[in-house]
């Protein structure tokens, strides 16, 4: 008979820096001036993303050993790289993604890396059919700022706000966190056997495993996410992987089901070789969002820290 047990268990970074100064004392003075330079004071703006910090809490696994926390996992379909989880969806700037739209900037214009905002009051002998813009480069970070004087608006311009952006914005507001996982037969209680079955569960709770809502709203337009965890990938630590459609049973050395097979997440064959092996799990969120008669997914992982398990050959006593 097995002799382990177990017990029950548990975008985006938001923009570091407040933004620049505000464009009010950019007014009739520097208009008449006429687009006369003056100094931009603006924060850096730091790549949005989905980040758990080394030593924050809640990216600790959960067992007798907890190891290493893993990171987030990305945005991507393929369950890593981007560490999105937040920012804006089309516009760039020295490879990193910025907000289209900034309430103290204006709008950004791609093709010469400034944003525009129109500038007032206009002044009183302003070309008719021409306007004065506050415009600044550099992509918003530490560059000049200027007026300038356009016949009409520069690329960009009065653009609506992009729906997804929002629903980077609103999944920045929720927290998806890593599996806390346990295993059994654990190595604090007992090894376990070759070929015999292993337990696998990880802590239940929406922010585990979800379902999670936001919304997120500018100028008019609302978008509205939903986040789930559509599966959890364990790896077993041989380079064998199993996945699960959900969070697992706890085992239990007295209940009905001790000594056999779990009912929804298990590695039902057992370890082929005797050893010490290191098990982790990925969960995989789906994140859909819906606004602005548009609709779209933004793929998400998180990954845990290693657990490990000890396997021993099974001993065939005769006489």
């Amino acid at each position: 008979m097995l002799t382990w047990g177990g017990r029950a268990a548990p975008g985006r970074t938001t923009r570091v820096g407040a933004a620049r100064r505000a464009l009010g004392g950019v007014g009739l003075a520097l208009l008449l001036a006429a687009a006369a330079t003056v100094p931009a004071v603006a924060a850096g703006r730091a790549d949005p993303g989905v980040e758990c910090p080394p030593g924050q809490p809640d990216c600790s696994v959960w067992d007798d050993d907890p190891g290493t926390p893993g990171g987030p996992g990305g945005g991507d379909t393929g369950g890593g790289g981007d560490s999105g989880g937040g920012g804006a969806g089309r516009c760039q700037w020295n490879g990193r993604t910025i907000p289209c739209y900034d309430d103290l900037l204006g709008w950004f214009n791609n093709g010469d890396g400034c944003y525009y905002k129109l500038a007032q009051p206009q002044p009183a002998n302003t070309p008719p059919g021409q306007q004065w813009y506050v415009r600044t480069c550099n992509g918003g970070d530490l560059g000049d700022q200027t007026t300038v004087l356009r016949d009409s608006p520069p690329p960009g311009f009065g653009a609506p706000p992009d729906p997804e952006e929002l629903a980077r914005r609103a999944l920045a507001s929720i927290r998806l966190l890593p599996p806390r996982v346990a295993v059994a037969p654990r190595k604090s209680k007992g090894p376990g056997l070759v070929g015999l079955p292993v337990w696998m569960w990880a802590s239940r709770g929406e922010n585990y495993f979800g379902p999670l809502r936001a919304d997120a709203e500018d100028r008019g337009l609302r978008v509205v996410i939903e986040a789930k965890v559509d599966r959890i990938v364990w790896s077993m630590g041989n380079g064998r992987k199993v996945t699960c459609t959900g969070p697992g049973t706890a085992y239990s050395a007295t209940g009905p089901r001790a000594g056999r097979p779990s009912p929804d997440c298990g590695y039902h064959t057992g370890y082929p070789k005797a050893g010490t092996y290191r098990v982790s799990a990925t969960t995989y969120w789906t994140v859909t969002w819906s606004g602005g008669g548009q609709s779209g997914e933004i793929p998400q992982t998180r990954t845990s820290g290693t657990v490990p398990i000890q396997i021993n050959e099974l001993q065939v006593v005769t006489r």
